[in-house]
């Protein structure tokens, strides 16, 4: 008999979301003996350059983004559409802010810059889902395939204008120009962290709200369990791809034009930092839960930010955080497999769902030939 209170649930999703990174520090650790590394020394060094000191508050600011991309990702995967042009989505939202930033403020007050910057970056992201999204939910294709092909493509377009029409002229490195730090966003007052991180947590909250305790939140969750099942109650599923895949894609262009304006200040051409793909486990260990993903996001910004000196430290190249990332997806997937046993991607449906919906999904279920 399963538990059915509150209390055994949260200490499930405790165990399947923490147990998988502790498994994941332990077997990276073997791994680092075994080439003569020294992990002691490497975790020591996370530590120190990644908290120790003011070194919390730029793991702080490396958060904003990363935890920016894990909203938009979660916003898509909630309902089951599986967005991986997040690379070059966020790209766009880069480059929107580092080409086209510099021309605004130089013309209007750095806020009313800024607003628009943003807008415009949204937007980019926006519509440069429309391709993927149109395609899956009118014929039907894998939208792992054509988001992925849309990510290439929008690499190459941010390199073109970084290499164009975006390009300093007062350098020849191809380069955008490099924003004033008075147009820059501003810092928490008595910190060296911009707004950035405010604005994260604030959409964090706010997605966490939509997403659990609004209709909208439930229209996504009914359409994730079951497309057929949203038909029935009268959801159009076309308008629901197209949305969900812009709300996606339009936080991490979002984010993009976050990391410039609160710390790059410029972009360079085949610069890509890749955070997409280190969030994405994040983003299942938090169980698609904005909210939730907020500590699993500060571990790996203090993880980032510490462990490129860490690495040098302990004789490691500094991919080797990929590594740990990988193991972390690994027995996340070995951790689910064994603490659940009912079908693909149910135990990461929110409670509330799996209450509101046994009886469609069931019947539904019951109809399918075996």
């Amino acid at each position: 008999m399963k538990p059915t209170g509150s209390a055994p649930r949260l200490a499930q999703g405790l165990v399947r979301s923490v147990v998988p990174v502790l498994l994941a520090l332990l077997v990276s650790g073997l791994i680092m003996l075994a080439i003569g590394a020294h992990p002691l020394d490497f975790f020591a060094g996370v530590w120190k350059y990644g908290i120790t000191g003011s070194n919390w508050q730029r793991s702080l600011s490396l958060m904003s983004p990363l935890l920016i991309v894990a909203i938009g990702l979660i916003v898509a995967f909630r309902g089951q559409l599986w967005n991986l042009g997040y690379n070059g989505q966020y790209l766009l939202g880069a480059v929107v802010a580092s080409g086209l930033g510099p021309m605004l403020f130089a013309v209007m007050p750095t806020a009313l810059a800024t607003i628009i910057v943003f807008i415009v970056a949204i937007l980019t992201g926006a519509v440069w889902s429309l391709i993927p999204a149109l395609l899956k939910a009118r014929y039907g294709t894998n939208e792992i395939i054509t988001s992925l092909v849309m990510s290439f493509i929008a690499v190459g377009v941010v390199n073109l204008l970084i290499k164009g029409v975006f390009k300093d002229p007062g350098t020849s490195t191809p380069q955008t120009t490099v924003i004033a730090d008075t147009d820059l966003l501003p810092y928490i007052p008595g910190t060296e962290i911009h707004i950035g991180f405010v604005l994260a947590i604030v959409l964090a909250v706010v997605a966490q709200y939509v997403l659990s305790r609004t209709s909208f939140g439930l229209r996504v969750d009914i359409f994730g369990a079951s497309p057929k099942a949203a038909r029935h109650m009268g959801l159009n599923s076309t308008w629901m791809v197209i949305l969900l895949f812009a709300l996606s894609s339009g936080l991490i262009a979002f984010a993009g034009s976050i990391d410039i304006l609160g710390q790059f200040s410029y972009q360079r051409a085949d610069w890509d930092p890749r955070y997409g793909d280190a969030v994405m486990p994040l983003v299942f260990l938090a169980r698609f839960r904005p909210v939730a993903a907020i500590p699993f996001v500060a571990f790996y910004a203090v993880l980032a930010t510490g462990g490129t000196l860490a690495s040098q430290q302990a004789g490691l190249n500094v991919d080797f955080l990929l590594v740990i990332v990988g193991l972390i997806l690994l027995f996340m997937t070995v951790t689910e497999y064994i603490g659940e046993r009912h079908r693909l991607g149910q135990s990461y449906l929110p409670p509330g769902l799996r209450r509101s919906l046994p009886i469609p999904v069931r019947n539904e279920s019951e109809r399918m030939p075996v």
